[in-house]
């Protein structure tokens, strides 16, 4: 039986605006109390604390969210970077009439502080003048800790990348531990996951309509604790829908009593095995509690395929997680945004500047957006290294072309410093913009986690013409001299419309387009739920074919990933081989990073292949874990670089390929080492820096690794 479409939901722009809308709007949201005076507001109704530098801009989170809810009447400001060291600066705009919003940044706290091999970053590209340290480790955790302290008895919702995560039991590989919830360790009312515009509205006006916080439950997108399964909903145990295998250990056949008392104790949770199909919207699946999967890598993994399998806002189901004695519960994810309703969100009225405190300092995150546009969110590739579709989903929304046409119009007419160049149009990925399933109705059924992995469904829409007519109107505007695609490009889609690729490489490429097929190896790749290198060489074809007809000179730069799991040292060499062969040379690589909830990160963790039923008896894979062999893995990808030279000729030896150390063109390293270059040696061990731990908290030496953020 087919599910019906999507499920429905209120009109973003539908309710009724709150009194204060009568302020108008602000030039720039306040950052302090003189900004706040200037406008006439004695309070402000909702806070939002953010960890980066406040630009006014929809590529923003904080500037989104501000102003939307400014579009529904409510007064928004806005905390930046605060000092986190006492609870003084979360005081400066005093105290939210509803609710204070928390969000890490537009990055993982960690991820923009820590480089892969956990070093600290010389820089922060979200703060003026790139300046490193203006934010703490975990930011959502010490900044919701401050707002608490600074006035107990105000709501407290986080979001955000870092809380989205976080939103249940996850693996840390800063710690190398399985940790709790992050609205456990926040301390915080409620958790709003993904882009979250649909909640953040209805939260506030509820509370504005007199509303408790703690009455706030069942509202998809968030995750918040209750006392008890609510009546009328049926539970369902997470092993009916993936089995883990035996979770006990196995009976001691020398023991003849009984181990324990056999009669049960307390309350007994009754789970149903079979749930009629007008009864999924009322059922709820029991993930294993937190004391079971932090000790646990079989269970962590099956919990994490669990999750990842209610992710569609068609058919996901709510989830509880038992944290010692509180219950964590999931709501499924909100509705996508409408066309209409994406419009609305980015036609609001943003000044699309830095917030004037910064003067004329430089922000690089806005340096390289400020001229770019984002026409749409979300992506359905499903790729295992990277955290979008938990975040974002797999469903696309995309804005109208007269919304983006507006944009592209507005940052010609406003931009100070504008060119002609519009930088970007794009967004998670390029070329998805209008894609979707042919049937609505098998869109919201389908729990694949990956429409073009193995192959491109049949019921995928594949026609980029509505992108190819957008490409056309967008330069045709008068005083735009030249527009460039700078997000990722799925080439195993935009192969299936060769008229798409010609359009690309003829008017929009600047010299080298960057792509990303991670890997040539095919152990990898299914593991990454990449296309085979194949169809890369098809793109590579056609990208040069249609260079030529223009009579442009222009090139691929392929990225790819290094220590990944799954990958082994014979996969990373055959890698090196390849880009031998083919004249790459690599200025910069990039190591996975087993970011919070990503499919391959429940792969490191666990050592198996989680794409697919495990048990404890499940095959292991390889997890280059140690840091000589993440470090070897990022040199075949710099096989050309001396200094890699040293640990490539050792590795070759002991793998039985000493032929390929030589002087010759079919040598991978010479036998030689150029003077001035040595051996790269292991990273020290460094301690983290306690005043970013926010509590002062001694943190355990962490042993130096590199992996780069995961794209």
């Amino acid at each position: 039986m087919i599910a019906p479409a999507m499920p429905s939901a209120p009109n973003l722009f539908g309710y009724r605006k709150y009194w204060a809308h009568r302020f108008g709007t602000a030039p720039e949201l306040p950052m302090t109390r003189a900004e706040m005076d200037e406008l006439g507001w004695d309070s402000c109704d909702v806070i939002l604390v953010t960890g980066d530098a406040y630009i006014d801009h929809p590529s923003f989170g904080m500037a989104l969210i501000g102003r939307l809810l400014e579009a529904h009447g409510f007064r928004v400001g806005i905390i930046s970077q605060p000092d986190w060291t006492s609870a003084e600066d979360f005081k400066r705009l005093g105290a939210p009439n509803l609710f204070f919003g928390v969000t890490g940044g537009n990055m993982d706290s960690m991820v923009n502080r820590y480089t892969s091999d956990k070093k600290i970053r010389s820089n922060d590209a979200y703060t003026a003048g790139g300046e490193a340290g203006k934010r703490p480790d975990r930011a959502v955790n010490v900044y919701s800790h401050r707002c608490r302290e600074a006035f107990k008895n105000v709501p407290i919702v986080i979001g955000g990348i870092e809380a989205s995560l976080r939103r249940i039991s996850h693996y840390d590989y800063w710690s190398d531990k399985v940790k709790k919830s992050v609205l456990l360790d926040s301390k915080a009312d409620l958790l709003v996951y993904g882009n979250a515009e649909r909640q953040v509205v209805e939260i506030a006006h509820r509370l504005a309509g007199g509303e408790a916080i703690a009455d706030l439950q069942f509202i998809r997108g968030t995750a918040h604790f209750v006392k008890q399964i609510p009546e009328g909903w049926l539970e369902k145990d997470s092993t009916d829908v993936d089995i883990p295998g035996h979770v006990a250990p196995p009976a001691n056949p020398y023991q003849e009593e009984p181990a324990c008392d056999s009669k049960p104790t307390g309350n007994v949770i009754r789970f149903e095995r079979r749930i009629r199909n007008d009864k999924r919207a009322q059922t709820v699946i029991r993930l294993p509690a937190y004391e079971a999967v932090k000790d646990d890598t079989i269970l962590y993994a099956h919990a994490s395929r669990v999750m990842h399998g209610e992710t569609n806002p068609g058919n996901a189901r709510a989830l509880i997680q038992q944290h010692g004695n509180r219950l964590l519960w999931v709501n499924p994810p909100p509705t996508p945004l409408s066309t209409q309703e994406m419009d609305g969100v980015f036609d609001l009225p943003y000044s699309r500047l830095p917030h004037k405190r910064y003067g004329d300092a430089n922000i690089p995150a806005f340096e390289m957006i400020q001229h770019s546009v984002n026409i749409m969110r979300g992506c359905f590739g499903g790729c295992t290294f990277c955290s979008i579709t938990e975040h974002e989903g797999r469903i696309i929304q995309s804005r109208s072309e007269d919304s983006i046409i507006r944009e592209i119009e507005a940052i010609r007419d406003t931009s100070p410093n504008f060119t002609g160049h519009i930088s970007d149009l794009g967004g998670p990925t390029a070329n998805m913009y209008r894609l979707a399933c042919k049937d609505p109705k098998i869109e919201a059924a389908c729990r694949k986690p990956s429409c073009v992995f193995p192959g491109i469904c049949d019921n995928l829409n594949t026609d980029h013409s509505h992108l190819i007519k957008l490409y056309r109107r967008a330069r045709a505007l008068p005083g735009i001299k030249k527009i460039f695609i700078a997000s990722g490009l799925r080439y195993d889609l935009a192969v299936e419309s060769p008229e798409y690729v010609k359009e690309l490489v003829t008017h929009h490429v600047g010299g080298y387009l960057k792509i990303a097929p991670e890997h040539t190896e095919q152990g990898p790749l299914s593991l990454m739920m990449k296309p085979g290198i194949g169809t890369y060489d098809r793109f590579k074809q056609m990208f040069d074919k249609y260079s030529k007809e223009a009579g442009k000179e222009q090139y691929l730069i392929p990225y790819f990933i290094a220590a990944h799991p799954g990958t082994t040292d014979e996969d990373m060499l055959n890698l090196a081989l390849w880009l031998k062969r083919n004249g790459f040379r690599a200025d910069q690589v990039q190591a996975f990073l087993p970011s919070p909830m990503a499919i391959a990160t429940a792969m490191y963790h666990s050592g198996k292949d989680t794409l697919h039923k495990i048990g404890r008896k499940a095959p292991d894979i390889s997890i280059p874990r140690s840091v000589k062999q993440r470090r070897l893995h990022k040199a075949f990808l710099r096989y050309h670089d001396p200094k890699n030279w040293p640990l490539l000729r050792e590795a070759l030896k002991n793998m039985g390929r000493a032929d390929l150390i030589g002087n010759g063109k079919k040598h991978l390293v010479p036998t030689f080492q150029p003077k001035g270059t040595v051996d790269t040696a292991p990273a020290k061990t460094q301690r983290f820096k306690t005043k970013h731990t926010g509590f002062g908290i001694k943190q355990r030496k962490q042993p130096g690794r590199r992996t780069a953020k995961p794209r």
